[in-house]
Formats: C-alpha cells, sequence, structure tokens
C-alpha cells in the first residue's frame, strides 16, 4: 500500500473520435478535440464538478482535428492552438469561440503539434510546431501569418517520411530553443533553431509515436521517446558526445505500441506511459551517482544514464490510448481519451512521497 494508486475516478463516453485532451492551465476546465463521423472536427470544453464532469461548449470545425496545444496562450486567455486533418493550423479562442488565426501548414495531415512562449513558458518567441505526414516540420510565430520561420524538410533525393511527433526544448533564454522529431521509420531529430543545424540524430528501428523533453523552459536534461513494439527510451540530454551521442536506456512495457509519454508537471523524474492495450504505467527515473565520465582514449565526456522503476501500472481500456495530460496545477490529477470514445478523469496517488 506504500505504492502510488492508480484510480479511475470519472469514465464518460462520447459520440466521437478522440484523439487529444489538454488541461486549461490555471483552471479545472480542459478540452477535447477529435473526429464527427461525417468528417468535421469538434472542440468540447469540460469542467470538473464534485463526482462528474461536465460539459461546457462544444464547437465544430471544418475538418476532422488530430491535435491541440496550449502553448501559445497568454496569461488569462483560453487560446488553443489546433492541427486538422487537411494540413490547417488553427488558433482558437475559446472565451469567443472565435477563430483567431488559420494558415494551410501542410499539404496532408497534421500528426503532432507543440507550442511554447504562452503560459507556462514566457521566455522567447510564441511559437507553435507542426509536423505532418507531408514530411516536413515547420515552426510558426503566431505573430505572423502565411509563412513558417523555419521549415525542416527532407534533402534533396531523401525520402520523405511520416512525422508522428514533435517537441519543444532547451528555451532557458530569449535565444535557445531546439525541436526534436520523430518519424515514422524510427528517426529522432534533433533541430537547433538557433543555428538551424541538425544537433543529433538516431534510429530507433521502430515508429516513434510520442517525444517529450522531462522540460521545456530549462537547459536540456531528459528525453522521453516511446514507440510501437512496447519500448520507450530515455535520453540524458545534458552531454552529447560526438560519435556515441547522448547517453540512453531502453525499457519495454504494455507488450503493445506505447502510444504517449508524458512527464508529471510538478517532478519531472516521473512519468506516465499510456499503451495500445489500454494499460497506464508510472515510472520513476532514477540518476546514476555520477552524470558524466571521461573517455580514457579521448578524454572526451560522455553521459552516463540512470534507470527507470515502474511504480504502478493499471488498465483503464480495452483499446488503445490516445492521449494524456496531468493537471499543472493539481498534483496527480489527469486526463486521458482512447479509440474507445472514453474520456477518463484519472487520480494518482502518493506522489508528494517522491
Amino acid at each position: 500500500m506504500d505504492k502510488p494508486q492508480i484510480i479511475c475516478h470519472v469514465e464518460k463516453s462520447l459520440n466521437y473520435t478522440l484523439f487529444d485532451c489538454k488541461w486549461i492551465p490555471k483552471t479545472a476546465k480542459f478540452i477535447v478535440v477529435g473526429s464527427q463521423p461525417r468528417g468535421t472536427g469538434t472542440i468540447e470544453l469540460f469542467e470538473i464538478c464534485s463526482t462528474d464532469v461536465r460539459s461546457i461548449s462544444k464547437i465544430e470545425t471544418g475538418a476532422s482535428l488530430k491535435c491541440a496545444t496550449f502553448g501559445v496562450s497568454p496569461v488569462g486567455r483560453k487560446l488553443l492552438a489546433c492541427g486538422d486533418f487537411n494540413g490547417n493550423l488553427e488558433l482558437w479562442d475559446l472565451d469567443t469561440s472565435k477563430k483567431t488565426y488559420e494558415v494551410k501548414a501542410h499539404e496532408e495531415i497534421i500528426n503532432c503539434i507543440d507550442a511554447l512562449g504562452g503560459t507556462s513558458t514566457k521566455i522567447g518567441p510564441p511559437e507553435v510546431v507542426t509536423g505532418s505526414r507531408d514530411g516536413t516540420v515547420k515552426v510558426w510565430d503566431v505573430r505572423q501569418k502565411e509563412k513558417p520561420v523555419v521549415i525542416i524538410k527532407p534533402e534533396d533525393g531523401e525520402q520523405k517520411r511520416d512525422c508522428w511527433s514533435v517537441a519543444f526544448g532547451n528555451s532557458y533564454d530569449n535565444y535557445e530553443r531546439v525541436v526534436c522529431c520523430g518519424y515514422d521509420n524510427g528517426d529522432i531529430r534533433l533541430f537547433d533553431l538557433r543555428q538551424s543545424c541538425v544537433r543529433w540524430s538516431k534510429n530507433l528501428k521502430n515508429g516513434i509515436c510520442s517525444i517529450e523533453f522531462d522540460r521545456k523552459d530549462i537547459p536540456m536534461n531528459k528525453l522521453l521517446a516511446t514507440t510501437l513494439e512496447s519500448k520507450f527510451h530515455v535520453y540524458d540530454c545534458r552531454t552529447l558526445h560526438p560519435t556515441q551521442g547522448f547517453a540512453d536506456l531502453t525499457e519495454k512495457a504494455h507488450k503493445s505500441t506505447i502510444w504517449m509519454g508524458r512527464h508529471l508537471p510538478q517532478n519531472r523524474d516521473i512519468f506516465m506511459t499510456t499503451g495500445g492495450n489500454g494499460a497506464v504505467c508510472l515510472w520513476k527515473y532514477n540518476y546514476p551517482d555520477c552524470r558524466v565520465k571521461k573517455e580514457v582514449d579521448s578524454g572526451l565526456d560522455v553521459g552516463v544514464i540512470g534507470n527507470v522503476d515502474l511504480l504502478q501500472n493499471m488498465t483503464l481500456a480495452s483499446q488503445p490510448l490516445s492521449s494524456f495530460d496531468w493537471c499543472p496545477d493539481k498534483l496527480g490529477l489527469a486526463i486521458c481519451t482512447g479509440f474507445d470514445q472514453c474520456l477518463r478523469l484519472v487520480i494518482v496517488t502518493k506522489l508528494n512521497q517522491f
């Protein structure tokens, strides 16, 4: 009984396919986005009320929505950035239910989205990064329309790959910022936005379903990547060796695709993974005694990876859990969505003991 417990507090069935869910910062409200049977998109706003969740409002969009983020939302506003099946990037003001920004970002579906510069991380410009099936990753400054500030695309003659996941990181001042991209063939690429170059790349042999830094607004610390074939990888990003790259560990879990990995906002060493088997696993990363060692021959610094402990696991659904989001304001509170068209409010206990 000393272990954390994972409790499904509320389970709510909806009448459309759910793809993503996000808490609204500084509130007890959250949104889910998805696809209606007729091909339109939905943004639905919910509020927690005692033992249930209540739908407050619903916005229908022209195309099915795949991903969403509040990363560029200023303090006191509910500004949601969404990517849809037609390749459009949209910003919606949920207070007025009006669209404030729209651009044809990609030729095909936007699979993934991340954003920085709003409420959570006020350092640097308000930017959104999108990854698409068309093989490109684009960074958008929401203060200007039509043109992305950065385009990451295959080199001439290189086959285009489906980008499944993107993540901002290393944004600890007004100049530094990186984008990490994960592709369907297992490629991971770390792109330095200040120097406009690929800083590091690796192939994991399995498609990258999700990528996340443990914190976006600090010098790169750890990177979590989840993949097909039941694996996730943790990288220590503090030390980059010129040939060996980042120190890393690989762990097997879920006995199925690991759809999502999300770090706890209140403790960056704890993270949750969601599986294609409908289960969630809670993990804790343990640092080694020394994170850097000297290479004998060259004298170069080499990173040293720690290990992970499985704290708890729980089966919540019979179908894959496609999205998961921790509440930034309440320790242990989370929401997740699955392909069974159910929204779940989850409580994880005893996290304050770690």
